[in-house]
Order: structure tokens, then sequence, then C-alpha cells
């Protein structure tokens, strides 16, 4: 597993020379969201898609 500091280090590497303060924040914000789905995703945290249609419409579970 990288680090915080190698993981912006990748980042930054892959930024094109040009990028912005806030293309690394976004690039940043992007890595963080997929590493916390990811770990979701490890820990059982999910949901099927039938779950969530079911909890948005307010149906129950058959």
């Amino acid at each position: 597993m990288q680090t915080v500091k190698q993981i912006v280090h990748d980042i930054a590497d892959h930024l094109p020379e040009q990028a912005t303060f806030d293309d690394v924040m976004y690039a940043l914000y992007v890595r963080q969201k997929l590493e916390e789905g990811l770990r979701d995703l490890d820990e059982g945290r999910t949901y099927t898609q039938e779950e969530v249609e079911q909890q948005l419409l307010g149906k129950r579970p058959s």
C-alpha cells in the first residue's frame, strides 16, 4: 500500500506541466474518493443496484 506522500508524488508525476493548483486539488480529491470506495468495498459497505433503487423509490425489499 502506498503512503500518502507516494500517492501525491505519483499524481504530480502524471499531471501536465501546465497543471493548475485546481487541477492538483481535483486529482487529489478524486484519488481520495477512489480510496474510500475501495475501502468500503473491502469492508463490505456496499449496496446492490436493486437495494439503492428500493431506497430511492421508497419501496420495500421483495
